[in-house]
């Protein structure tokens, strides 16, 4: 199969229908063989049902529906262990992704070899309260991981199979995913400028808590990235620099006081009265903690349960 297009979906019902056309339309025009996967993310309209008329009309569709909403992250982490096309193609349901744009990214992935390839919207028509924080959040990822994308969060993007089958995708780290499969290590990765179009239907999912979860999730992905098969050389290189620290400031301390009385130098204070000597117990007691967290830690990354289960309510497979 060429192509597999994943489209996670939440209460997007007005959409669906023509999405499928146009895709379909695309797809014939090119020859291409492939699969629409839709998964419904726990959808309160009457999406699924949509997704089931539509299996229908085109033998092509799938789909997956979640007995909850558990966002986007694990609907693109379902997808991506059903899909089976050659190149993995993601775009929104809302009908702001383009579906013209399927085979010129298909052509990059297969001729110019890129592991992914990312859209870039570079027009947009998006509310200003959604397009400052995607600013900022596409310039605090460039400075921290090195790739060179000016939309990291642009949901029509092309994958190799093997990439969307090695990477893990969870919490909200679908507006990371270039950085992710960096860290796994593919690093050929390009940009594609892409076609924005205006929110046809529905209203935008889009609120204040994903710019804060997003954030954290980026500060996550790096760490994992870094030191998630070693986490005793984060915690255990501060617990042994606490350590020494600490228990440099305490022989400081004793050897000060043996001075004095060697040399008959009156001592003002004993050790115990100064802040000093506290300041050297904590950094000892501390950094014995960060040694023991990073041993546990070392153990808990040997032995770790699968992280992603979620509850399928039906498939059309």
């Amino acid at each position: 199969m060429d192509i597999s297009v994943v489209i996670p979906l939440y209460n997007e019902e007005e959409s669906l229908p023509e999405l499928t056309s146009w895709i379909a339309k695309v797809m014939q025009e090119h020859n291409f063989s492939y699969e629409v996967l839709f998964v419904d993310d726990g959808s309160t309209d009457a999406s699924w049902s949509i997704i089931e008329n539509l299996k229908q009309e085109y033998s092509s569709v799938k789909g997956i529906k979640f007995r909850r909403n558990y966002g986007k992250s694990a609907a693109l982490n379902v997808a991506f262990e059903a899909a089976q096309g050659d190149v993995v193609i993601t775009m929104d349901a809302d009908l702001q992704d383009s579906p013209d744009e399927i085979p010129e990214l298909f052509r990059r992935i297969k001729e110019e070899k890129f592991d992914i390839v990312s859209g870039w919207k570079k027009k947009r028509y998006d509310p200003i309260t959604k397009t400052i924080p995607t600013k900022l959040f596409n310039a605090a990822t460039r400075k921290m991981s090195g790739i060179q994308l000016n939309d990291f969060n642009c949901g029509l993007k092309a994958y190799r199979n093997d990439v969307v089958k090695t990477i893990e995708v969870y919490g909200e780290m679908h507006r990371y995913i270039p950085v992710i499969a960096k860290w796994a290590g593919f690093k050929n990765i390009g940009e594609q400028v892409v076609e924005h179009r205006a929110r046809k239907y529905g209203v935008t999912k889009f609120g204040m808590s994903r710019f804060i979860n997003g954030f954290l999730d980026l500060l996550s992905i790096f760490f994992v990235g870094k030191f998630g098969k070693r986490p005793m050389h984060f915690f255990g290189s501060l617990g042994v620099l606490s350590f020494v620290l600490g228990t440099f400031m305490a022989l400081w301390l004793i050897g000060v006081k043996l001075y004095h009385i060697s040399m008959a130098i009156p001592y003002k204070r004993d050790i115990t009265e100064q802040p000093l000597f506290y300041i050297a117990l904590v950094a000892i007691i501390v950094g014995s903690q960060l040694f023991l967290t990073g041993f546990v830690a070392e153990l808990v990354t040997r032995n770790a349960p699968e992280r992603n289960h979620y509850l399928i309510e039906k498939e059309i497979l």
